[in-house]
């Protein structure tokens, strides 16, 4: 009987030492499949991240709903896991909300249009911070003229002369950011 005990007891411990190997691999793995870099394949529940740009850095940030259905699909077929239509966003109160600027011609890239990297201002740690976004648009007058801009305060200071234009759409998007300047979840 002490024998047995003795067998099974190490077993256990085998056992426990293989399920403790194999858990740490298993998260390794899932820690590395979400971590920012190419998007992930459209057959993959995982929302992918996405670039962006603040404070003049890049950041890394999701897509998950938006109070508008046409921007909801518009974001699933760039992103591929299906963006959620939620249309009370839209009635979040203004005090939660923070801006995130979205370029509709200039330098192209992987941006929300197809041009360059979405652009937000208040990110984590900022007292204004919110994932809720309002999203406006930004139109380049002279595409001649148009450069990467990686801070909200270069899309304002561009648009005050005149520059670009800036359209607010009235759409409100659940943007959590991943990375941001000093920090990352």
């Amino acid at each position: 009987m002490k024998g047995i005990a003795i067998v099974s007891a190490a077993t256990a411990v085998m056992l426990a030492a293989v399920v403790t190997a194999f858990v740490s691999v298993a998260q390794a793995a899932v820690a590395s499949s979400i971590q920012p870099g190419p998007m992930v394949p459209a057959s993959s529940s995982l929302v992918p991240p996405v670039k962006g740009y603040a404070e003049g850095q890049e950041i890394w940030f999701l897509h998950t709903e938006t109070s508008d259905s046409i921007v909801a699909e518009v974001l699933t077929e760039m992103m591929g896991p299906q963006v959620l239509a939620v249309p009370a966003l839209a009635q979040a109160p203004k005090a939660m909300l923070a801006r995130v600027y979205v370029f509709r011609n200039g330098i192209k890239g992987g941006g929300t249009l197809r041009f360059q990297p979405d652009v937000f201002d208040h990110p984590p740690g900022d007292p204004a911070y919110s994932p809720l976004r309002t999203v406006t648009v930004v139109t380049w007058k002279n595409t001649r003229s148009a450069r990467v801009l990686t801070s909200a305060a270069e899309v304002q200071a561009a648009s005050a002369i005149r520059e670009l234009d800036t359209d607010e759409l009235g759409v409100v998007v659940n943007m959590p950011l991943v990375t941001w300047p000093g920090g990352q979840r």
